[in-house]
């Protein structure tokens, strides 16, 4: 049962940004200028199939934000139900029968038995040296031998099938939806879409959601009975690892982001519009900065941080708190690292707009600074940051993997494909090889970086404003 909510420090951030998101979104939707763009970001077929990908893998990340402390029944009736001190979140409560199945060790994606050889004790005493049957992956198995490959084949059917329903579902929604609100009826909006004639790719999205619908469905129906992509070393599920992972790539991107944004835009709009010693300060800040070896700040930060902790261990109830607190820590000195080349095209950008005839106009007519920079300068540098935003998202999503490589980002207990791929290094060494902890984390990483450079690069095309011109 859920208990009391506990709000870690990223999950306030994460729906803080959320919050702005959609306050950007209102914003956009009134200005022309944004509107325009993000229009042609929709009726882009590649826009529009990335935009679903990377729905779910935002969805995944939320669900996985709201945490809370479970209740929990004891056996003695007077006491009634306690507190427990474990921090779990709502996805963790969905999938949780991937959370609770745990192995001895090692087993193979679909196993049924361990990936290594045991001593096994018969009923009659005798020791043989086998394959041990796994507690839950195909436990419901009579003999795994002869049932498998078509209990396999059954499952996966279900899992398909249950994703064309769901997708035929959705799409006669959105059939119903686009009726209501252009001629034609029910038909008319149906063969509009499956025709490719809409304005919106629906066709392409309907294709990709139904793609995604299948996968997940039938993921869904073969994880309740196996371990889909294996177990580590201690017997967790490789797949609810992965899952988990979700949440840490999000952050490292988008939190980072938070952290950047108010330096690189107040600092490069300040340099570009008021040039002189103002100029000369705020230059010499980041090439200082940029002189520093970032990774040589972050591990120094992070050995800070580790210290701290260790000398302050009472002030964390739980280890979801003091691995949350490292995550936040890392998506700082990140943030502190990454705002200098967003600043530097700030600054060009504002000496530009700086000499243009309505800004001058202002200035001869005495309007103040601040009131200059924020109705002409700020509207119109926005775009370049939207851009830069969504291009550096997957660089930091890889650079959390990187980092968690050579042990300084973020909290080994922290589920994060980093530590997924830094756990397989020594799998990989070991005979026989267990190689599904390295491709789970990297099929994870490699769809939600190539949806978000695919994404960017459309966003980029649509707010360039000589491709627009030329189309």
């Amino acid at each position: 049962m859920m208990g009391g909510l506990v709000i870690l420090w990223t999950d306030a951030l994460v729906f803080l940004l959320l919050f702005f998101a959609v306050a950007f979104g209102i914003y956009a939707a009134g200005k022309e200028h944004l509107r325009g763009p993000w229009r042609l970001v929709l009726r882009s077929r590649i826009g529009i199939a990335t935009l679903v990908i990377l729905s779910f893998y935002v969805l995944v990340g939320l669900l996985d934000s709201i945490h809370f402390e479970p209740t929990l029944t004891t056996n003695q009736p007077e006491a009634g139900q306690v507190q427990s001190i474990e921090v779990v979140s709502l996805f963790d409560r969905l999938v949780q029968p991937l959370r609770e199945r745990q192995e001895k060790t090692y087993s193979a994606p679909l196993a049924t038995h361990l990936y290594a050889k045991e001593n096994i004790e018969l009923a009659d005493g005798r020791v043989i040296r086998d394959f041990p049957r796994l507690k839950f992956g195909g436990a419901h198995l009579v003999d795994p031998q002869r049932d498998w490959a078509q209990d396999v084949v059954r499952l996966s059917m279900i899992g398909v099938i249950k994703g064309l329903v769901v997708t035929l579902v959705m799409a006669n929604i959105l059939f119903a939806l686009l009726a209501a609100s252009r001629p034609g009826g029910f038909a008319g909006a149906a063969k509009e879409v499956l025709t490719g004639k809409s304005e919106i790719p629906w066709r392409t999205a309907l294709i990709t959601l139904g793609l995604l619908l299948m996968l997940l469905l039938w993921a869904v129906e073969l994880s309740g009975h196996y371990h889909l992509l294996g177990t580590d070393k201690v017997g967790e599920d490789v797949f609810y690892q992965a899952l988990k992972s979700i949440r840490t790539g999000l952050l490292i991107g988008t939190l980072t982001t938070l952290v950047m944004l108010p330096a690189a835009i107040l600092l490069g709009i300040m340099a570009g519009y008021f040039r002189g010693w103002v100029d000369d300060m705020i230059q010499y800040t980041y090439t200082t900065l940029n002189s520093i070896p970032g990774v040589l700040l972050i591990a120094a930060a992070i050995l800070m941080l580790q210290i701290y902790m260790s000398n302050h261990a009472d002030e964390f109830n739980s280890l979801v708190e003091r691995a949350d607190l490292r995550l936040l820590f890392l998506c700082i000195i990140l943030g502190v690292t990454s705002w200098t080349g967003l600043c530097r095209l700030l600054r060009g950008e504002t000496m530009k707009l700086r000499e243009v005839d309505y800004v001058q106009a202002a200035v001869a007519f005495g309007v103040g600074h601040f009131q200059i920079i924020l109705r002409h300068i700020l509207p119109n540098v926005l775009h370049i940051v939207l851009i830069t935003v969504v291009l550096d998202f997957s660089g930091l999503v890889l650079a959390e993997a990187v980092l968690s490589y050579v042990n300084i980002g973020v909290d080994p207990t922290m589920n994060s494909w980093g530590n997924m791929i830094n756990s397989a290094r020594l799998e990989m060494a070991r005979e026989p090889v267990v190689w599904w902890s390295l491709m789970a984390s990297m099929i994870f990483m490699f769809t939600l970086v190539l949806s978000a450079n695919l994404f960017s690069d459309v966003v980029r095309d649509a707010f360039d404003p000589r491709l627009r011109s030329s189309r």
